[in-house]
């Protein structure tokens, strides 16, 4: 195991990697940038480098000459930033530095989109109808649309979070819609290609948590719901899936396992994909890192994701089999954000903090009373999760809990998220991606 570890990442997701550095006893060295430079929690690690601006988390050669000086023997990028920047592994491993994720060669093929539609369909995974890569200009795209029918979605073949997408329910929308995705996903991610598929309303996004280490043994750790979204973002996720059966969950996680295993995936990855009305799943794409949500599957499975990601880049052999999940955990992930006024960004100084406690109550935060949220980044402060025996206790202690937190200083999404939970169709567990649009 790892003596000392980089975390290239801030706020919410460095501090969960932090703790459980210190449950194995690992030390860990906070690379931070100047705006993040007097958060609080940065005095629990064992040494902090500023790296430099609002930008430095995207300095690899800030980060690499921070992890140099502070001999540390790998660096955990967490999720965004570098995270599925195959160049940044590239780097690390000419470095010498363990990077606590895939390979490069498995980041670029996954991170490519049309790529890992084609290694997957090539693996046995269905995929929803649409172009076989990336198609060239508008009029290849209406091609596709008029072979597969309309609506359609256009998707930016890089990147992800909504950008570079648009919904299509006309021939005669599709060549501006295309010119406005094209440049989004430019602007977004420097490659405005984009492929076509058919649109699958009142879907449902459900992913699959896999694991791998580099012996070839691999785990599928069930799937995870993901379907309360705005604009493509997800704001709460729960496991199981309400909709998911047992036979479908035994039968799609040996598919995905499979089709991971013969890639010769090693580490974290979640496979995303989009369930039909008629209960078909399809596959989306895959994320080669941690992924924010990951905490409901900690909490059904008993398995610690950071601390496998931290033996498999030591590379220790899977010690974990294919899990039965055990109760309902629900994650409600709190932004700095005002619901009532679109949705705006609420940076700024928090007065008081209280965190909620009690049975089946889990928090993952960075955030410390006295501490201001940065206008420079995500906006996710904290993330509540509750477990229970089944569901509905779940969604009770998740009540709970969200009735007894407070964030004094800045609105937040609690409120929001204590409307989803008293919603029918929620409860019912008969909502989709459409959920927040129809209210």
């Amino acid at each position: 195991m790892f003596r000392r570890i980089l975390i290239a990442n801030r706020g919410e997701v460095a501090a969960r990697v932090l703790r459980t550095c210190r449950r194995l006893g690992i030390e860990v060295v906070a690379a931070v940038s100047d705006p993040d430079a007097e958060l609080a929690w940065l005095r629990e690690v064992d040494a902090v480098v500023r790296i430099g601006g609002r930008s430095a988390y995207l300095d690899m050669d800030a980060l690499l000459a921070a992890a140099r000086a502070e001999r540390c023997a790998a660096i955990h990028p967490g999720w965004g930033f570098l995270s599925e920047n195959a160049l940044f592994a590239t780097r690390c491993e000419a470095e010498r530095i363990s990077f606590i994720g895939p390979s490069p060669a498995a980041i670029r093929a996954m991170g490519d989109k049309s790529v890992a539609k084609d290694t997957m369909r090539r693996l046995g995974l269905p995929l929803i109808p649409g172009s076989d890569g990336p198609v060239g200009d508008a009029a290849q795209a209406r091609a596709v649309a008029d072979a597969v029918g309309y609506p359609v979605l256009l998707k930016a073949r890089s990147g992800g979070g909504g950008r570079g997408m648009r919904r299509v329910y006309a021939a005669d929308e599709l060549e501006a819609a295309f010119a406005q995705a094209s440049a989004e996903a430019h602007s977004a991610f420097g490659d405005g290609a984009l492929y076509v598929e058919k649109l699958i309303e009142a879907g449902r996004h459900i992913e699959f948590q896999v694991m791998g280490d580099r012996y070839g043994n691999l785990v599928c750790l069930g799937e995870r719901e993901c379907s309360i979204q705005r604009r493509h973002q997800k704001l709460l996720e729960e496991s199981p899936s309400p909709v998911v059966d047992p036979a479908t969950r035994a039968r799609v996680g040996a598919q995905v396992a499979e089709a991971c295993r013969k890639a010769g995936y090693v580490g974290a990855g979640t496979v995303e994909m989009l369930r039909d009305a008629a209960g078909n799943l399809y596959f989306m794409e895959m994320n080669t890192r941690l992924q924010v949500e990951h905490p409901v599957t900690e909490l059904v499975t008993g398995v610690d994701l950071v601390e496998q990601q931290l033996r498999v880049a030591a590379n220790e052999r899977l010690s974990i089999g294919t899990p039965t999940p055990v109760g309902h955990a629900i994650e409600c992930r709190i932004n700095a954000e005002d619901p009532s006024a679109g949705f705006r960004p609420t940076p700024g100084r928090v007065h008081g903090l209280v965190l909620p406690e009690g049975e089946g109550v889990r928090v993952d935060t960075h955030l410390r009373a006295g501490d201001t949220i940065s206008p420079h980044y995500d906006s996710l402060i904290a993330k509540v999760l509750s477990h229970g025996p089944d569901r509905a206790t779940a969604i009770a202690r998740m009540v709970g809990a969200l009735r007894a937190m407070r964030v004094d200083g800045v609105p937040t999404t609690i409120p929001l998220h204590l409307d989803v939970l008293a919603d029918a169709r929620f409860r019912a567990g008969t909502y989709d991606t459409s959920f927040l649009d129809a209210r």
